[in-house]
């Protein structure tokens, strides 16, 4: 059975039918969250599930893309302040969604409830507000962890790496090993966050209502992380389910906050095969002058072809392209093409593209890995430095810029891996890769079973138990269904809210007794 950690396998009737199947959702309101939820989505709809997203007015989502969800807002505060806020730290962010979004979250979810049954929530892993709610609630939750599992290792050290002074070193030891985590240098952990006790407190607070949910899922997949998943399932004391890359179930559908310029499309379609250097550093970096001008000189000194995405906003003091590099555009001509945002995964898909220069956020990562395109890696904050280390160590299908960005060396590492012969293995690993994504996703593979294990073990119990006497819900009372599990004699409890509106309490009731003879 591929659902992993602690769960019993559980006896279950058949599926629900799809009018009394709701799940609720709510993303973190940043890209890198919004697209791997949005996915998720659109699997559980396959399933039969009715979906209703629940979102801040900041970022919200493009509801047009997606007809088949229901869309639910609550006002928020965070366009106001988000520009007050440390730019290059993202613990500050998610304490402040964690902290002003409870009240609005409670009353959209409470009025929700009111309508409908509802499966199960389903929330970010970072907003770990949530899981308070949910319980207050009596609603069981899931989480979805849009990182990877060495991610989630690794920040299991942080308070340690904190107490031992990693933190403060100097730069004389920034070269040093973590001798917890031997994988990651002292410098990767300074730049998972400007403000080490704030992220610290981030990641416990999010681990510790992780360990109090029903289940976690993770966007990743069992053959790349194996090691990893095995840790994780000693550590957190619930169901994991390893349905990724989430990205691969349908094909390429926008859920982009940014319009995405198409002529890229065209312009790869004039270039040879696996030739085009692609850059993009995601949707929330920032990066300085200085470095961009560097950026700017190692492409120009490569003399390959590049499509480079230059987010307006991603260069500090500028609007978009006035920092470049005097001349820089007469001097590339024809080889380089410079757009605000494009269509990521059709880039990568495109025969031309022979190369990602990544910020390493886990998105970017994953879809690099699914259409088997090398990367040179710049990872700037939270878990980019250890999905680097993970890429170009450990997966050993990139080549990391050891030394921020500087010209010589984005010339040399960019070479690496499109002219030289060590690029002949990266490309052969991250082939092999993404054989291993097909392969997980077909019939019988690991990310294949999860999602049946998930849908069938959990999301079909939490249904069984929603629509015992049940009839038309008006309002709720919350009570205990206690389900038969087949290890052990102890009985695990879920509550559900039922109908109450004959003025009778209840009565606790065995999923056997629902539904005679399903046992």
């Amino acid at each position: 059975m591929e659902t992993h950690g602690r769960a019993p396998t559980l006896r279950w009737t058949e599926p629900i039918p799809a009018t009394r199947r709701r799940i609720i959702m709510f993303p973190m309101p940043f890209q890198g969250h919004i697209n791997p939820m949005l996915q998720l989505a659109n699997i559980l709809h396959t399933q039969g599930f009715k979906i209703t997203i629940i979102h801040t007015e900041y970022n919200s989502p493009n509801q047009s893309n997606y007809p088949h969800f229901t869309f639910k807002s609550f006002p928020d505060r965070f366009s106001e302040v988000i520009n007050q806020l440390p730019v290059k730290d993202p613990s500050f962010y998610v304490k402040y969604l964690n902290s002003s979004s409870v009240d609005p979250f409670r009353n959209c979810l409470a009025g929700l409830l009111a309508e409908e049954p509802v499966t199960c929530l389903i929330t970010d892993g970072g907003m770990y507000f949530t899981q308070a709610v949910a319980d207050e609630l009596k609603i069981p939750r899931l989480v979805l962890r849009t990182s990877s599992l060495g991610c989630g290792v690794a920040y299991g050290f942080l308070p340690v790496s904190s107490e031992k002074g990693y933190f403060d070193l100097p730069k004389d030891d920034y070269e040093t090993s973590v001798p917890e985590y031997p994988l990651l240098k002292v410098k990767d952990i300074i730049k998972i966050s400007t403000n080490p006790q704030g992220m610290i407190e981030f990641v416990t607070n999010m681990h510790n209502q992780m360990k109090a949910s029903s289940g976690i899922i993770w966007n990743t997949f069992k053959e790349l992380e194996e090691s990893e998943l095995q840790i994780i399932c000693e550590d957190f004391p619930v169901p994991i389910f390893t349905l990724g890359p989430l990205l691969k179930y349908f094909s390429a559908s926008s859920s982009s906050l940014i319009e995405q310029d198409r002529t890229v499309i065209s312009w790869l379609d004039t270039q040879a095969p696996k030739s085009v250097i692609y850059v993009s550093f995601g949707s929330v970096v920032r990066i300085t002058e200085s470095e961009f001008q560097e950026m700017a000189h190692g492409l120009a000194n490569t003399g390959l072809p590049f499509l480079w995405v230059v987010r307006p906003g991603v260069v500090s003091g500028s609007e978009w392209l006035e920092s470049l590099p005097e001349k820089f555009l007469e001097i590339v001509g024809d080889k380089g093409c410079i757009v605000k945002w494009c269509p990521q995964q059709e880039v990568l898909a495109h025969p031309a593209t022979g190369c990602f220069w990544t910020h390493n956020g886990w998105n970017s990562t994953l879809e690099s890995i699914c259409e088997g395109v090398p990367m040179v890696c710049s990872p700037c904050l939270a878990d980019q430095p250890i999905i680097a280390r993970y890429v170009c160590d450990v997966w050993k299908i990139g080549v990391l810029l050891e030394n921020g960005f500087e010209r010589v060396e984005i010339e040399m590492a960019i070479k690496r891996v499109m002219i030289d012969e060590e690029g002949d293995g990266i490309r052969k690993n991250i082939h092999c890769l993404k054989e291993k994504v097909d392969l997980s996703l077909t019939e019988g593979g690991s990310s294949h079973e999860s999602l049946k294990n998930l849908d069938y073990d959990h999301l079909n119990l939490y249904s069984i138990v929603y629509i015992v006497k049940i009839g038309l819900i008006k309002t709720y009372k919350s009570f205990f269904h206690f389900v038969s599990l087949e290890n052990g004699d102890h009985r695990k409890t879920y509550h559900s809210p039922v109908d109450s509106s004959d003025g009778n309490s209840p009565e606790n009731h065995f999923v056997s007794d629902a539904f005679p003879g399903s046992y």
